[in-house]
């Protein structure tokens, strides 16, 4: 048998992959043989162990020794415990039947006069300790938190830890154990308590319970304080001094601590203010160590009720974190101000230049968190500078940017556009610079804009046409210029002058015919392009006086009736046949009036923004304003469904069985199914209009959810200015109501928003996707509720979320008999699926009093 030393150096030695997977087959082979032969030499036993680690650190299976550790622990030698207890914590885990046959070891050197070798069981512990290991072995643990040695109690306070979030139900045992551990004097000791007593705090706030673990805790606020104060103040400390400041990880666990302790409590933040303010002020910010305290204590003023000043104080930290060379020290800077926007947005703008130098980092992270930090900073007052500066990223920023720069410079000019002029300017620059990543609402929002603003048509239609002359690659920026082209071509060859731009140059009605065939001839005429120029080119029938122009673009039609793409084929086909019908055409082919705009949903979307941003994102994050909000209100509306929207079932399932999957089989009631209502009748215009929308042929209408009733922004473009909507979306029940967290996991947050009405009540479900760039798919929400109540269930508006984006679901909730009760009470069974990865999980939520 060859030495550990030995056997590394054979696999180091190894010139391909294949020698160094026949060294280790080999060695594992005799690896195998030397377990067989069941030698009672410790040292044997001890090498091969020490192989096995070396071997699982590459990764290669290592199962056929879990037990040869096992024997390593029965020994009385520290030598092979040490190793024994190692290999225990790397080659199993707490899912190992094997595991079961430790707790006795672990129990009887729980118990070792040794504290080295008290310290080894209770490292173990605290790594693969399982349910029934914690609950076995629990009382050895409590009794060594009592001991004199500061060795195994800092270890036993870890252990411990481990052991009540694998068991809640032990915590109370180890209460005044905390308390007592906070008291010591050692700082190894105080730094383990803290993070046990932390753990045991946070762990009651998810848990939302009436244990009052904090509450139970909180007096210790003043003792931390003088201690903080202590070391804060205090001089050079040899034993515990990191770079000139004093036990720097003890201060950061304090600050974290009572953090938790002042949050959504104002007396206990005033306790805590005078202690962050003296902590913020004179750390020093030249050293790393001194920046690792100054955002904990940043961290902890922004999430307690501190007065404005000290938040300030914390943003004006934040602002110091950016002009630091460190890039990790950046980007939790620009992260945190995300994050405090909302509420001191005036000290935020103060940082609003070093953020915009954030945005040519060249670190890809540092630009990501500037450009979301850029948009949120956006208002009536800095909206030409910032919208400049993030047009002059735009031509340089990479293509994954592209998208999320071009929705987000879209919503900010509606929302804060100086007037309308400046608008179309901006998003025509848009489209020239990245035409290509431009979403369907964005550029629906222009098109309105442009047939709503009839003294600025002449002008767009110019700068469009200009444009297109120049550029055919940019996809929404052909579409916007054909749209812009059908519809206002007399204007273009009228032409007009503006005193700021040059005279634009006569257009003759050849050259519009000429565009339009290059577009068509050239690599860029995809299927949407073809379908806008091919509806475009029949509008300019009834613009252009040429008849030899006529006559081109009615061959156009005729060339894309053979089009090897339905749709377009059906169009050119249907174009063509209105030749013969010249004064239907005409009328068909006019004008389309301008659309109508739902302020009054705009406002309601404004002001709901405006509540979802009103507070700080805590542990507990409130609903956010996210792209697809703003994109709503964008369009004029919400594709949420009123309450008298007809129900659907969840999907084609049966709710009852899923149900009763969630709940065994009783005790609540299942969801009756509805049937949905019949579509309303199509007015005549809706048919006219039905030429120039992107759907083929003429089909009978079909049922549609309410959340699907509005028709998409491609079809807006061509289809929905003629026709507005007949009327104003109901808006949703919860929109009034605050939004309480159900669920928030693996970028998933699920909020419900409860309105009371008699003896029912309208719950609104929000879906929103927290990351930027991550997808969710197939999202499901299923519920439940006692007995007593009825439920009723309708469809998810989008199972799939991109990053940002939300989606919705309504349940109604009925008693059967009396009154709802005061706290309405839901079993949910949420799925989903992140990265290829299925994800079914059942939560139990309850409204908040």
């Amino acid at each position: 048998m060859s030495s550990l030393k030995q056997f590394i150096r054979n696999v180091r030695a190894a010139k391909t992959i294949a020698d160094e997977r026949a060294v280790v087959q080999k060695e594992s082979a005799a690896i195998r043989a030397s377990f067989r032969e069941e030698s009672h030499d410790s040292n044997v036993r001890r090498n091969n162990v020490a192989k096995l680690l070396y071997l699982f650190t590459l990764g290669e299976r290592t199962h056929f020794g879990q037990i040869e550790c096992l024997k390593l622990l029965a020994s009385p030698r520290f030598a092979d415990k040490r190793l024994g207890y190692l290999g225990t914590m790397l080659l199993l885990d707490e899912n190992q039947e094997v595991l079961t046959l430790v707790t006795n070891s672990l129990k009887n050197d729980l118990n070792h006069p040794n504290q080295y070798i008290v310290g080894l069981a209770l490292c173990t512990l605290g790594n693969i300790a399982s349910i029934e290991m914690s609950r076995d072995l629990f009382p050895e643990v409590e009794q060594i938190l009592s001991s004199a040695n500061p060795y195994i109690r800092r270890k036993a306070a870890l252990c411990a830890m481990r052991i009540c979030r694998k068991v809640p139900d032990l915590q109370e045992h180890f209460f005044e154990k905390g308390k007592l551990l906070l008291a010591d004097r050692n700082h190894g000791v105080l730094i383990c308590g803290l993070t046990l007593v932390t753990s045991l705090c946070e762990a009651d706030e998810e848990e939302d319970d009436e244990l009052g673990v904090i509450d139970m805790f909180k007096p210790l606020t003043p003792h931390l304080v003088k201690m903080l104060k202590s070391l804060s103040s205090s001089g050079y400390a040899p034993e515990h001094d990191v770079n000139g400041i004093t036990d720097p990880f003890l201060q950061v666990k304090i600050l974290r601590l009572l953090r938790v302790f002042g949050r959504g409590d104002a007396q206990k933040s005033e306790q805590i203010n005078d202690i962050l303010a003296q902590v913020a002020t004179n750390t020093d910010s030249t050293k790393n160590v001194g920046n690792s305290i100054l955002y904990e204590a940043v961290l902890t003023i922004l999430d307690i009720e501190a007065d404005s000043g000290l938040r300030v104080l914390g943003v004006n930290i934040l602002g110091k974190f950016l002009a630091n060379r460190d890039n990790n020290i950046r980007y939790v800077a620009l992260n945190t101000l995300i994050k405090v926007v909302a509420v001191e947005p005036n000290a935020v703008q103060r940082h609003r230049n070093t953020i915009l130098d954030c945005l040519r980092d060249p670190d890809i992270s540092i630009r990501r968190r500037a450009l979301d930090l850029s948009f949120t900073l956006i208002n009536e007052s800095n909206v030409r500078v910032l919208i400049r500066e993030l047009l002059s990223f735009l031509e340089v920023a990479d293509n994954e940017f592209k998208p999320i720069m071009t929705t987000q410079i879209g919503i900010a000019a509606d929302r804060f556009a100086p007037n309308k002029r400046w608008h179309i300017d901006t998003m025509l620059r848009v489209l020239k610079l990245a035409g290509n990543y431009v979403k369907e609402q964005i550029l629906s929002s222009f098109v309105r804009l442009v047939a709503n603003t009839a003294d600025l048509q002449t002008y767009t239609v110019q700068k469009l046409y200009s444009a297109l002359k120049e550029d055919i690659t940019q996809e929404g920026l052909t579409l916007a210029g054909s749209w812009a082209i059908g519809e206002y071509a007399d204007a273009l060859l009228r032409g007009g002058q503006y005193e700021e731009e040059e005279l634009v140059k006569e257009v003759k009605e050849n050259d519009i015919v000429d565009l339009f065939e290059t577009i068509l001839n050239s690599n860029y005429a995809g299927q949407i392009v073809t379908e806008y120029i091919i509806t475009a080119a029949m509008k300019l029938t009834t613009r252009l006086s040429d008849s030899g122009q006529i006559e081109r673009l009615r061959r156009l039609m005729l060339k894309h009736q053979t089009h090897l793409d339905v749709e377009i084929q059906q169009r050119a086909v249907e174009y063509g046949n209105l030749f013969a019908y010249d004064s239907i055409r005409r009328g068909v082919l006019e004008r389309m009036p301008p659309p109508e705009i739902r302020e009054a949903q705009r406002v309601l979307g404004e002001s709901t923004s405006k509540k979802r941003s009103s507070k700080l994102i805590s542990k507990k994050k409130p609903s956010q304003v996210t792209e697809q909000d703003m994109l709503l209100d964008l369009m004029g509306g919400s594709d949420v469904p009123g309450p008298s929207a007809p129900s659907t079932t969840n999907g084609s399932q049966n709710n009852a069985d899923l149900l009763a999957d969630i709940l065994g089989g009783g005790g609540m009631s299942s969801p009756p199914p509805q049937a949905t209502s019949p579509p309303a009748a199509q007015s005549n215009v809706n048919s006219i209009m039905d030429l120039f929308s992107n759907n083929s042929g003429t089909t009978t209408p079909q049922p549609q959810p309410a959340a699907a009733a509005r028709p998409p922004p491609s079809a807006d473009l061509f289809g929905g200015l003629a026709s507005p909507p007949p009327a104003a979306a109901t808006p949703p029940p919860g929109n009034a109501a605050p939004a309480h967290e159900a669920y928030n996991k693996n970028d998933l947050h699920i909020t419900l928003q409860v309105q009371r009405s008699g003896n029912s009540a309208q719950i609104l479900a929000r879906f929103r996707n927290a990351s930027n760039f991550g997808r969710l798919t197939n999202v499901t929400l299923q519920a439940a509720v006692p007995k007593s109540q009825k439920l009723q269930l309708q469809a998810i508006s989008n199972s799939d979320l991109d990053g940002g984006m939300e989606a919705m679901q309504q349940m109604r909730i009925a008693a059967v008999s009396g009154p709802l009760p005061g706290k309405l009470r839901l079993r949910l069974r949420v799925g989903y699926s992140k990265e290829g990865n299925a994800v079914m999980e059942q939560v139990d939520w309850s409204e908040p009093t």
